[in-house]
């Protein structure tokens, strides 16, 4: 492709993107399903305008929009939150995942296409979109009520997990030979991310005065800097480049300039994340998907029924009823940003070419099921009431003192935008 036609189609696809998240937020709609609806529109496997024929073309533009996302959900996250919450955010944030990437593993090994197939789909569907959550959270107008304080701390429990959970699945999807090779590129991730992790907590401060600086401009092009090469580096040691990308915004965010990276890096990380999802779209074959419609039925079946019951549980851990259950068990629902992120690194692994169409459906119904049904949980409560309102007593919540829940508040509502992005 000539320059001119590059310049034309990246164009483009930022257009399409664009115009295409405007039309449904008319209708209320998350824009993720339809940044990859755009892509699949105007890609190669369907008739009409093919805007790209070749996807990798886009490759390396889609891969700093994968590095941003995860730079950005490493800035949102503070380890303090996770001490903070206590044991009982630890508990239900733990139990929900057990149960869906428990689910989702089992579905994987019983669907038969393979072990290392299996652990991408336990997270595809053990893990739900932060950036459908909490958009749902600040347009129902809860997002300071007491169940919204356990939906958010089930995405702090998530982040966690995602970062150790993409170090394990690393030498699982580089198919290495033999427990021993396994458990030297597990090592390798597991110190990687251990190192970083202290540097968060204990020289974070230091990081943040190195990098700091008044000018925005130069504060705009270290962090992307520091971004982008701790994610080769990452990917250099065998190691996924997105716990390179986590990590190093983790410890930025933890530092003096994290609030201003923070706002800096926002429409970077919209603009190509935007087209991380449009360039995943222009991989989906609709043929495929529909060759994969029972399993992809069969998986949107499990992962309702993980999430009612890990709602459920987790709700009766913090002593809610049945309305609340409901609001948590659906807000939670979509799946989004990460499981397109895991299958994109299994199309790059080799694996089965059915996992990129799969994750393409499933994300597709869940994305645009989850905030829908969310807005419907008090009806939905109704019908918990009746079937478990005995097990599940409504129980006084102290609410949080005022002042802290205007910066929990003042927090989350910088995250949303209207637009994806890691834990958005």
């Amino acid at each position: 492709m000539h320059l001119a036609e590059t310049l034309m189609a990246l164009g483009g696809a930022f257009l399409a993107a664009g115009l295409a998240a405007r039309l449904g937020r008319r209708f209320g709609l998350p824009t993720i399903p339809l940044f990859m609806l755009a892509g699949l529109l105007l890609g190669p496997n369907t008739p009409g305008l093919a805007l790209v024929e070749d996807p990798t073309e886009f490759a390396l533009l889609s891969s700093l929009g994968l590095i941003l996302l995860l730079f950005y959900l490493g800035l949102e996250f503070h380890l303090d939150d996770l001490i903070g919450g206590g044991r009982r955010l630890l508990a239900a944030g733990g139990l929900y995942l057990l149960i869906n990437v428990g689910l989702g593993l089992g579905f994987g090994f019983a669907l038969g296409w393979g072990s290392r197939e299996a652990f991408v789909l336990a997270g595809v569907i053990g893990i739900s979109s932060s950036a459908i959550v909490t958009k749902v959270l600040v347009e129902t107008g809860r997002l300071g009520r007491p169940e919204s304080k356990l939906v958010l701390g089930i995405i702090v429990v998530e982040d966690v997990f995602l970062a150790l959970y993409l170090a394990l699945l690393q030498p699982v999807l580089s198919d290495a030979s033999g427990f021993g090779e396994s458990a030297q590129q597990f090592g390798i991730a597991f110190g990687f991310l251990v190192v970083l992790t202290a540097i968060a907590r204990w020289g974070a401060t230091l990081v943040g005065r190195l990098v700091d600086t008044r000018d925005d401009e130069l504060l705009i092009v270290t962090f992307v800097g520091l971004a982008v090469l701790s994610a080769g580096v990452a990917e250099k040691l065998g190691v996924s480049d997105a716990i390179g990308a986590f990590m190093i915004g983790l410890i930025l965010g933890s530092g003096k300039a994290g609030v201003r990276i923070q706002k800096l890096v926002h429409p970077l990380r919209d603009a190509f994340a935007a087209l991380f999802f449009f360039t995943f779209g222009l991989t989906i074959d609709p043929g495929d998907v529909l060759s994969v419609w029972l399993p992809i039925s069969i998986a949107i079946v499990v992962t309702v029924v993980g999430n009612l019951t890990a709602g459920a549980l987790s709700s009766r851990i913090y002593g809610f009823g049945p309305e609340k259950a409901s609001f948590v068990s659906l807000t939670v629902l979509a799946r989004g940003e990460f499981a397109l992120i895991l299958a994109s690194m299994a199309a790059v692994a080799g694996l089965d070419p059915r996992i990129t169409a799969f994750v393409a459906g499933y994300v597709l119904v869940l994305a645009i099921l989850g905030p829908l049904a969310a807005s419907r949980s008090d009806d939905f409560a109704r019908v918990l009431d009746r079937a478990l309102g005995r097990w599940l007593p409504e129980a006084p919540v102290p609410q949080p003192a005022e002042e802290t829940q205007r910066g929990q508040n003042a927090r989350f509502e910088g995250v949303i935008s209207g637009t994806p992005g890691g834990r958005d």
